[in-house]
C-alpha cells in the first residue's frame, strides 16, 4: 500500500445524514499550528471516469455532511468532491471553551487549514485537475488562497463573503467594538445580534434568509438534530472584526488570473452584494450569474436552480481539464 495512505487517520463521517455518494469518507488533518480539522471526500460512481476534483470551501457554521447533495450533483457530472470542516466548526477543533461560539484568532489562520487540506488531498491522490467552489465565508478564504497559489485551474463562488452585510448606521459601532474588545477582554464574546444556537434551529422556514426550498431547509435542521456536535452558533466579536478586515484587504487586491463564475441570489441578505458585484466587474473574463428567485444558499435552492448552477460550474470546469 502507498505509504502516504497508510499515514492517514480516518475521521467520523455521518453518511446517514449526508445523503451523498456511497463513496464518502473523512480523515483528520493537522495544521502547522497544531489544530485538528476534518476533511471529507466523495468519488464519482465506479463506472464513471473522474474528470477532476472540486474542492469545496464551506461557509461559517457549516460542516462536511451539508455538502453530500452537492457531491451527488458533481459526481453525476463526473467530478470527485472534497469538503472541509474549518477550525472552529464541524468536528474540527473548536477555538473556545464554549464550543458554540464561532471564533477565529486571525482570518489568515484559515490558510493553514487550506494548506493541510491540500496536503491531504495529494496523499489521497484525488483526481486531477482540481477546481474550487467557495461558499460564503469559504469564498473569502478561497479568494485569498487563489491569490496565494491554490493549485486549481478554474473557480466558482456561491454568495462569497467579499463583504459582510451590516447596516450603514451600525458599521462605526462594529468598528469601535472591534477595536475596544481585545483590550476589554470581549473578543471572545458573541456578537449581540446573533443566536446561541445554529440559525436553522431558531428561525422558522418562513422568512428565513438562507433558501426558498423547504426540503433543503429541513435537511439542514434534520442533520443538526441527528448530530448536535456539528452545531455552531453566532460569531464572536473577534471573528467579525477579523472578517471585516479580511474583506477590506481582499478588496484592495486584483482578481487572480483564473476562469471564474460567481452565483449570487437577488434575495441575498447575508453577504454584501455590492462587494460581490464590484469584484466580478474587476475579474477579467469572470461571469456573475444573478439568480432570481434565490437567497444565500444557491446550491441548496430549488431543484431547477441547483441544476442550473451545477451545470454552469461543470461546463466551465470541463473547459480546463
Amino acid at each position: 500500500m502507498d505509504k502516504s495512505l497508510m499515514d492517514l487517520t480516518p475521521a467520523p463521517y455521518f453518511a446517514e445524514i449526508a445523503q451523498g455518494p456511497d463513496t464518502g469518507q473523512a480523515h483528520w488533518a493537522t495544521t502547522e499550528d497544531g489544530i485538528r480539522i476534518r476533511v471529507g471526500h466523495w468519488l464519482p460512481p465506479e463506472d464513471t471516469a473522474a474528470k477532476g476534483t472540486v474542492l469545496i470551501f464551506p461557509g461559517r457554521t457549516e460542516y462536511i455532511e451539508k455538502y453530500g447533495p452537492a457531491a451527488l450533483e458533481f459526481g453525476a457530472r463526473g467530478y470527485a468532491t472534497l469538503a472541509i470542516d474549518w477550525r472552529g466548526q464541524g468536528l474540527a477543533d473548536r477555538m473556545l471553551p464554549d464550543s458554540r461560539l464561532g471564533h477565529v484568532d486571525d482570518f489568515d489562520d484559515f490558510q493553514k487549514d487550506v494548506a493541510a487540506t491540500v496536503k491531504l488531498a495529494k496523499q489521497l491522490h484525488l483526481p486531477e485537475p482540481w477546481f474550487l467552489l467557495g461558499h460564503s465565508m469559504g469564498g473569502a478564504i478561497g479568494l485569498r488562497a487563489l491569490m496565494e497559489g491554490l493549485p486549481v485551474r478554474a473557480c466558482a463562488f456561491s454568495a462569497p463573503m467579499w463583504g459582510i452585510l451590516i447596516p450603514p448606521a451600525l458599521k462605526p459601532i462594529a468598528r469601535l467594538l472591534g477595536s475596544l474588545a481585545p483590550g476589554l477582554g470581549l473578543g471572545g464574546k458573541r456578537v449581540p445580534t446573533t443566536t446561541v444556537g445554529h440559525y436553522v434551529e431558531t428561525a422558522p422556514f418562513k422568512n428565513n434568509t438562507l433558501t426558498n426550498d423547504p426540503a433543503m431547509y429541513q435537511l439542514m435542521i434534520d442533520q443538526l438534530r441527528e448530530q448536535p456536535a456539528l452545531v455552531l452558533g453566532g460569531p464572536t466579536i473577534n471573528w467579525l472584526t477579523q472578517g471585516l478586515k479580511e474583506c477590506e484587504s481582499l478588496a484592495n487586491r486584483p482578481s487572480p488570473p483564473l476562469p471564474c463564475i460567481t452565483f449570487l441570489g437577488r434575495q441575498e441578505q447575508i453577504v454584501n452584494s455590492a462587494a460581490v458585484q464590484d469584484r466580478m466587474a474587476r475579474w477579467p473574463g469572470g461571469e456573475l450569474d444573478l439568480i432570481d428567485p434565490a437567497q444565500h444558499e444557491i446550491v441548496m435552492e430549488a431543484p431547477e436552480i441547483r441544476a442550473r448552477a451545477f451545470d454552469k460550474m461543470t461546463r466551465l470546469f470541463d473547459q480546463y481539464r
